[in-house]
């Protein structure tokens, strides 16, 4: 049974805190009308920039954006790495003035998943500027295989391994079989591990100075469960909790807090209960 990514990650990065007790690098919490060039500022130089977002908050897509087209008019990003890809896609071999339709072809981009309207800005941003785009996660294909690798049980220390199943859990409102809480927690574990090596790998090609940029989920970005875990410890890491509203009991363990406007109030769960709309003939 797996549940739509997006969705999931969502339901999962809103629980995330109420099942790890706040307690890893202390978070500095910038107004929101800092400007983003001294949020920056304060986080360079790094390796690895990780901006968590919530996947449908459309401030949140801005900011991402802003955010790369701050850094290449520094010269400071070597890369922009997304969840919202397959690793092993990148846009390295398109030209600067590549269309959209060829970055989608690249990123072989999935719109269901990920609506393009809302990724699409911070993509060619990018490509525009001449720094490649990479998929960084885990592809579905393999998800099937990290279901069943047990390997995949000792990547967290057992706290956080027991918060990642909370938040499996928890971010599908409580409808998913016991029996498959195990292996879908897995997947999780497998998707931020992907993200790391993708990241990894871009830093070892980058510029001292450059800084590899990941983008994705907030569950993913934090420092105590999700990529950071996978790092080598050698790289310093900035990760950055995006948040509508500013709302968040998890924030300390984030190096920023980046405030946004708050959003209406959705239920996620009452999405994932909707019956299935039955097959077309």
């Amino acid at each position: 049974m797996l549940s739509p990514l997006p969705l999931l990650c969502r339901c999962a990065a809103l629980s995330m805190a109420a099942v790890l007790a706040a307690g890893c690098a202390g978070m500095a919490a910038d107004a929101p009308d800092t400007p983003l060039s001294r949020r920056l500022d304060a986080l360079l130089p790094a390796q690895v920039l990780i901006l968590g977002e919530q996947h449908d908050a459309d401030a949140h897509h801005a900011l991402e954006r802003e955010t790369v087209q701050q850094l290449a008019a520094r010269q400071r990003l070597a890369a922009v790495a997304l969840e919202m890809a397959d690793s092993g896609r990148s846009t390295a071999a398109l030209p600067p003035t590549a269309t959209e339709a060829q970055a989608r072809a690249a990123l072989a981009w999935n719109d269901r998943a990920w609506p393009w309207s809302a990724y699409g800005p911070v993509v060619m941003a990018a490509v525009g500027a001449g720094v490649p785009v990479l998929g960084a996660n885990l592809p579905r294909a393999r998800m099937k295989d990290a279901m069943a690798d047990v390997s995949l049980d000792a990547q967290l220390p057992p706290p956080a391994w027991q918060a990642q199943v909370a938040a499996v859990r928890e971010g599908h409102c409580g409808l998913l079989p016991e029996s498959q809480i195990q292996p879908m927690t897995r997947i999780q574990i497998a998707r931020d591990r992907e993200m790391a090596r993708t990241v990894a790998q871009a830093t070892q090609a980058a510029a001292p100075s450059r800084v590899v940029l990941l983008i994705t989920g907030a569950g993913h970005a934090d420092p105590a469960l999700g990529v950071p875990q996978h790092l080598p410890t050698d790289l310093k890491v900035r990760s950055v909790r995006m948040a509508a509203g500013g709302a968040g009991a998890d924030r300390q363990r984030f190096n920023a807090l980046w405030a946004t406007p708050a959003m209406p109030p959705r239920d996620y769960c009452a999405e994932l209960r909707k019956p299935a709309a039955p097959a077309k003939p």
